[in-house]
């Protein structure tokens, strides 16, 4: 599907303004679904959701941090045993190494203590800037950046609010010079609820959407859907055997 002709930065933000308070109301309770208690679970827990489900990282952490209280406690369990206890997650050997070498670097540059600035935590292994926002913006109330997964990134496209279709890091540029900072964490948790309800990857539900009347993609979709469904009526009807109507 082509994408919309993004707007002038002017335009871009005053469909943001249009959006926001309709997102807020559809999901007051919009906020982080990884189960955690401190920063360092959160910074755990996000680690563990690449390329993984929220509510399996929950089942796993559940347990997990029951065994690992501590940046200590990650670092000095083996491998093996840390890869067994997250295996669930899948990749579980990449986050297990990364999760052993972030808890290493807590201990040796940071007292063991989870840093609360992008500037500290990006260096840490396993953390990029995506998962340091989610930090941040979680476990911190700091509105640094904007976290950009894949819902944002898709919704972002539909809406017309960014120039790049994949890059996360140049959306999130866009996305904030758009978005008002005090909202730049609660944005992408309001993107995420609506892209899983309304706005999925496949048949999302536009003619059912309250910002539709805000998306220039939403009008194409529907037409699209409408073509697609006119189509294949007219090649059962044509098909052997199939009564005309």
């Amino acid at each position: 599907m082509p994408r919309p002709a993004p707007l002038k930065v002017t335009n871009r933000r005053g469909r943001v303004e249009a959006i926001l308070p309709i997102l807020k109301s559809l999901y007051p309770d919009a906020t982080c679904r990884l189960d955690h208690s401190s920063p360092l679970e959160l910074l755990v827990a996000t680690i563990l959701s690449a390329q993984c489900t929220d509510d399996r990282v929950n089942i796993v952490t559940r347990t997990l941090f029951k065994k690992y209280r501590t940046a200590a406690d990650y670092a000095r369990v083996s491998q093996e045993e840390l890869e067994k206890d997250i295996q669930t997650t899948g990749f579980f050997r990449n986050k297990a190494r990364s999760i052993r070498g972030m808890a290493a670097a807590l201990i040796s540059d940071h007292g063991g203590k989870v840093p609360d600035t992008m500037e500290q935590l990006t260096p840490l292994p396993g953390v990029g800037r995506k998962t340091a926002n989610v930090v941040l913006g979680n476990a911190f109330g700091k509105n640094v950046g904007v976290t950009v997964d894949t819902h944002v990134t898709r919704l972002s496209n539909r809406l017309g609010l960014t120039d790049h279709e994949e890059d996360a890091v140049k959306i999130e540029q866009d996305l904030i010079k758009i978005v008002p900072q005090e909202d730049w964490a609660l944005w992408s948790h309001l993107l995420i609820f609506h892209g899983r309800k309304v706005c999925m990857a496949r048949n999302p539900l536009c003619s059912q959407c309250p910002l539709l009347s805000h998306c220039p993609s939403g009008p194409k979709i529907i037409k699209d859907k409408a073509r697609t469904e006119a189509a294949r009526s007219v090649a059962k009807r044509k098909k052997p055997g199939s009564r005309a109507d």
